[in-house]
Parts: C-alpha cells; structure tokens; sequence
C-alpha cells in the first residue's frame, strides 16, 4: 500500500514509518520545514514539505496513497496562546481527514490519545481500567491538549459516520527507541538515568511499547472496523511510578528515588512555577496541567485490541530497557 503519514518525524510517527517499510509498504511524509529528522534515520520515504493547516497541499499530497494515518498533534501542557493548538489539533484532523476521504484513501487511522477516555473509577480500594467504551466528563478534560484531542476525536468520529473511514486509535504511554525529542513519557527515563529524578508521584501508566503502538495502527488499516476506537496499551502496562522506577532500577543499576512528594506539594509548586513562566515565558518545569492528570492512575485495558485486532504484547520492562538503550546509544545520558 501506498500511505500518507502526517507527524512522522515524531516519536510515534518515526516507529510506524519504520514499521510500514518493513512490511513492504511505500510511505509519504508530510514534515515541516523545522522537522527533526533524526527517528527517520534509513527510512526511505517520499517528503512532503506542508502543514496540516494547509487544505489545498494535503489535497494534493494524499492524491493517489491506499491509507492515510493522521498521527501529527500540537502537545504541549503549557503555553501562553493555545488557539494555535486548537487549530492545529482540530482544524487540522479536519482537513486531513477530509482530504484523504476526497483522495479515495480506503482507510484513514486518526491517532488520538487515551485522554479522551474517562479516568479510571476505584471499586472496592482498586483501580478499574477503563476501556474504549469509558465516558469522560468535562471536568476530566482538564487541560488545552486534552479538551483540543477531545475535540478533534468527535470531528473523526462525525466525519466516520457521515462515510469517511476512519479508524480511531487511543495510545497509552509508549516507551522504546526513536523517542527523539524526547516525549514527558521519555523525559522521566531520561531524567531517572541522569539521577534528576530526586522524587515521584503517587501515580501510574499503562507502559506500553511504541513498536506495539505502531504495529497496532498498521493493523488498525488492515483490519480494524470503521468508526470505532481502540486502546493501544498493554495488558500488564499498568504500572504505578514506584513500580516503573524500581524496574528501570534492575534495568539499568540506577537507583531509583524513594522519596513520594505529596499532591498538594507538587500542586503548590506548579502553581508558583507557572505564574513565573507567565512573567518570563519560558515553559515551566512542571506544568499544572501535568501535575494535575498525576493525581489519577491512568490505566486502561487493551483487551479490544488484543481481540479485534491482535495488538502484539511485548513486556514492559522490555519497552522501558529498549528505550534506555537508545537513549544511552544517542547521547541523552550524561557520563
């Protein structure tokens, strides 16, 4: 197949370029100018040069591709002016997805994020997974990104039912090689090896490995059913911070914090430092926004994808040595 891949110089959008190639399919990228190129080392690809916001160049960019996947997104948890995010998130799932429905692309995979599941309820003093059918409330959407993916899935999902063929995938926390930039998920890897992760938060996420992730948006082309969403986790990812340090500590000899800030500390702080960043407007070391999704356990449960679609199951200690081997190997931890 022939497939159009927008956000393919991210971390998610790297792996799944790699994982097209290897299974024999052609792949165009749409990159920006100022794209980092360094996840799409000896991935032969055809480049775009082009924006999601550009309507006229997507639609002459997907002209002739069998599958479409929309992985690009604006994420960021903190900026001065978030309409630019708005627009890039919903606008542009917009006009990808309208573009590729226009081209004839038979399938379009929209990645979208398990932010717009409903959180986690406890039953009986334990954490419930949620599954794609979880509703999330208002208060929930507790921040720009969140409510701007929230957005921009109801316009994939409108879009489905008036005949596109979208399929909707929920990544979790993916960890592994190509995490360039890094993401958050990455930096607390990167921070625990260069032992700049004096503390934690009493907190959790499904770990999940970025090859599955790819692999489960190939698969979500090959067969996945038109219209629905699926959670893109692992089955045993839902891991607390303790329970990642520890293992990242049997990983890699590091050791790991033992000090668990409490909530309202890390709150307060966030608070302070983000009435800084608004004086100075450099980001903040630690956003409220990120503070406040810390206070619930994100965990979900893949099992639709495993079913419906055979998302593979690679262990999460393996994701999370695969991911400090790369970062190791590229140049992120300090000698």
């Amino acid at each position: 197949m022939k497939c159009f891949v927008t956000g393919a110089s991210g971390f998610i959008g790297a792996n799944l370029v790699h994982e097209l190639i290897e299974r024999g399919h052609s792949v165009k990228a749409l990159l920006r100018t100022e794209s980092s190129l360094r996840g799409l080392e000896d991935a032969e690809v055809e480049r775009v040069c082009g924006d999601v916001s550009d309507r006229a160049a997507l639609d002459k960019a997907i002209r002739g591709c069998d599958w479409c996947f929309h992985v690009a997104a604006s994420y960021h948890l903190w900026l001065r002016d978030y309409a630019p995010m708005y627009a890039a998130n919903v606008e542009g799932t917009r006009n990808v997805i309208e573009a590729a429905t226009h081209a004839g692309c038979a399938r379009i995979v929209y990645t979208s994020t398990v932010g717009c599941i409903g959180l986690p309820q406890p039953v009986d003093g334990k954490v419930v997974p949620s599954e794609e059918t979880t509703p999330v409330s208002e208060t929930q959407l507790s921040n720009h990104y969140k409510r701007s993916k929230w957005q921009a899935e109801q316009v994939a999902v409108k879009l489905a039912r008036t005949g596109s063929p979208v399929i909707i995938v929920n990544p979790c926390a993916p960890v592994g090689p190509r995490d360039a930039r890094p993401t958050p998920t990455g930096k607390v890897i990167v921070d625990f090896l260069n032992q700049a992760m004096p503390a934690y938060l009493d907190t959790g996420l499904n770990w999940v490995h970025v090859r599955d992730v790819a692999v489960g948006h190939v698969f979500a082309a090959e067969i996945g059913t038109i219209g629905e969403r699926y959670i893109l986790g692992n089955a045993d990812g839902n891991w607390t911070m303790k329970k990642a340090f520890a293992a990242l500590e049997e990983i890699t000899g590091v050791p790991a914090p033992k000090f668990q800030i409490p909530y309202f500390v890390a709150l307060a702080a966030a608070y302070v430092d983000e009435a800084i960043a608004g004086l100075t407007g450099k980001p903040p070391k630690a956003p409220l926004a990120g503070v406040r999704m810390a206070r619930y356990k994100m965990f979900f449960n893949p099992a639709k994808a495993i079913r419906e679609l055979g998302l593979p199951q690679t262990p999460p200690k393996q994701a999370l040595a695969d991911a400090v081997r790369w970062f190791r190997e590229n140049g992120y931890v300090k000698k």
